[in-house]
C-alpha cells in the first residue's frame, strides 16, 4: 500500500471513529431527553440569603433562584440613573417577561438601560420576545462571531457572563440565568455585592460593551463610558476570560488556589471536564493531606458531558479526593472555598468551554467570614448528596467503562 493510500485509509477510519462517537453522544441526549419529559425536580435543601461585610461593602449570598430574583427586580424598579444587564439565557417565560417589564419601564422613566444576552443561547426563545423597546440599549451576542475569520479561535467563545449592575451602588453575579425553572427547580448560587466592587463589574460590562457594541444596529452610538474611579479592595477581585484577548486568569485563579491549599478545597460545579493539569493540582493537594471534596449533580442537564467526566474519578478517588454528587435536582453553582478565607462565586465551570474558551467572570474573595457562609452552603447541598466510593466506582460494569473510554476523545470540544 501507497503512503497516500494509507493516509486516505487513516483519515477515513478516523473519521468514522469520530461519527461513531457523536452517534452515541446524540443517542444518548435524546434517550436522556425522553426519559425527562415530564419529571419535575424533587425540593432540596437550601441556605437562606446571608449578608456579610467585606471589604468596604457588604456580599449577600443566595442560593434559591426566587430569593435572587425577588431583590434583583427591586433593585430595577428603584433604579435611578443607570441598569446594565447582561445574562446567557433568557427564557420568553413569566420570570423572563418579569424582567423585561421591569427593565423596559426603567428605561420609560429615564433610566439608561443596557442588556446583553448571547444569541445561540436563546435560539429557541420565541422571536416576540426578543423585539425589545427602543427605550432599551440592546446587544445580541451573535450565534456566529467570527465572520468571514473562521480560522480565528479567538472568535468563538460565548458569553456565558450574568450580573446586574444598577446606580453604581449594586452589582448581582453568579450562576443563575433568568427563566422560571431556575426560579425553583435548579440549585445555584449567586451573590449581590455593595461597595468598591460594584465599579469593577461596571467596568467588566462597559469593556465587553465596548468591543462588541459593532454588533448593534446603532453602529455609531458612542461607548458605554465609565464617569466614576476605581476604588482598590484587596479582598475582593473580578476575574474576566476574554477569549478574543487570549485571556484566562480564572483557571490560573483556581490553580494558584488550589496550590496553596493547606486545610480544605470545597468545589461545586455543574460540569467538571478540567484540563490534565487541574485534575492533577486537585489530586495533589489531596495526596499532601488536604480535605479536598467536588460537588457535583448526580444527573446533570447535559448526560454527555455526564458521561465524559466520569473518566477522571478513578484518578481523583484513588489520590483520596471525595467525589458528592447532589441529587433529585440540578445543582448549576460554580463556587469554591478553600482554607476558610479564600472564595470564588462567578459563572465559569470547571471545563474546557468555561476556563478556555468562553466569556466568563469570577468574583474572587479574601475573607474569613465570607469563607464561612460558603462552608455553611457547601455543608447544605452536602446533606443532600451521595458520596461516591472508590469500591462503587471500581465496581461498575463494563458497558459502562466502555462509554466511558469511547466518549472520552470529545473532552476537547465541552
Amino acid at each position: 500500500m501507497t503512503a497516500g493510500r494509507l493516509l486516505t485509509s487513516l483519515r477515513r477510519t478516523l473519521l468514522t471513529l469520530l461519527g461513531l462517537q457523536v452517534g452515541l453522544a446524540v443517542a444518548l441526549s435524546l434517550v436522556d431527553s425522553y426519559r425527562r419529559r415530564g419529571k419535575k425536580p424533587k425540593p432540596f435543601p437550601v441556605s437562606a440569603p446571608e449578608t456579610v461585610p467585606v471589604g468596604g461593602g457588604e456580599i449577600t449570598t443566595y442560593t434559591f433562584g426566587r430569593d435572587l430574583y425577588d431583590d434583583m427586580l427591586a433593585a430595577i424598579d428603584g433604579a435611578k440613573k443607570q441598569i446594565l444587564f447582561e445574562t446567557y439565557i433568557w427564557k420568553g417565560d413569566e420570570i423572563g417577561w418579569k424582567f423585561k417589564t421591569a427593565l423596559t419601564a426603567a428605561a420609560d422613566r429615564g433610566v439608561d438601560v443596557h442588556c446583553i444576552y448571547d444569541g445561540f443561547a436563546n435560539v429557541v426563545v420565541s422571536p416576540a420576545f426578543k423585539r425589545f423597546s427602543p427605550s432599551l440599549k440592546v446587544l445580541r451576542y451573535p450565534v456566529w462571531t467570527a465572520g468571514l475569520k473562521f480560522w480565528n479561535l479567538r472568535l468563538y467563545g460565548r458569553n456565558h457572563r450574568k450580573m446586574l449592575i444598577v446606580d453604581e451602588e449594586v452589582a448581582f453575579l453568579g450562576g443563575y440565568n433568568i427563566g422560571s425553572a431556575y426560579a425553583t427547580e435548579w440549585r445555584d448560587t449567586h451573590v449581590r455585592i455593595t461597595g468598591p466592587g460594584v465599579w469593577d463589574m461596571k467596568r467588566a460590562f462597559a469593556d465587553f460593551w465596548n468591543l462588541n457594541r459593532r454588533h448593534r444596529i446603532k453602529r455609531n452610538e458612542r461607548p458605554l463610558l465609565l464617569e466614576t474611579a476605581s476604588d482598590w479592595d484587596p479582598q475582593i477581585r473580578i476575574h474576566k476570560n476574554i477569549p478574543r484577548q487570549w485571556s484566562f486568569p480564572i483557571r490560573s485563579m483556581y490553580l494558584e488556589a488550589i496550590q496553596r491549599a493547606s486545610k480544605n478545597v470545597w468545589l461545586t460545579t455543574a460540569y467538571f471536564l478540567p484540563d490534565q493539569d487541574f485534575v492533577d493540582a486537585v489530586a495533589d493537594a489531596a495526596r499532601r493531606g488536604v480535605d479536598v471534596r467536588i460537588l457535583l449533580p448526580l444527573k446533570s442537564n447535559h448526560i454527555v458531558a455526564d458521561w465524559i467526566s466520569r473518566g477522571y474519578y478513578g484518578q481523583l478517588l484513588r489520590a483520596g479526593v471525595r467525589i458528592v454528587r447532589f441529587k433529585d435536582a440540578m445543582v448549576h453553582a460554580k463556587t469554591a472555598t478553600i482554607d476558610g478565607s479564600w472564595s470564588t462565586v462567578g459563572t465559569a465551570n470547571i471545563d474546557r468551554l468555561s476556563l478556555q474558551g468562553n466569556y466568563e467572570i469570577n468574583l474572587e474573595v479574601i475573607d474569613p467570614a465570607f469563607a464561612a457562609v460558603m462552608e455553611k452552603v457547601f455543608r447544605t447541598d452536602e446533606s443532600n448528596c451521595l458520596e461516591l466510593t472508590l469500591d462503587e466506582w471500581e465496581a461498575r460494569d463494563l458497558n459502562r467503562k466502555f462509554t466511558e473510554s469511547f466518549l472520552a476523545p470529545l473532552r476537547p470540544l465541552l
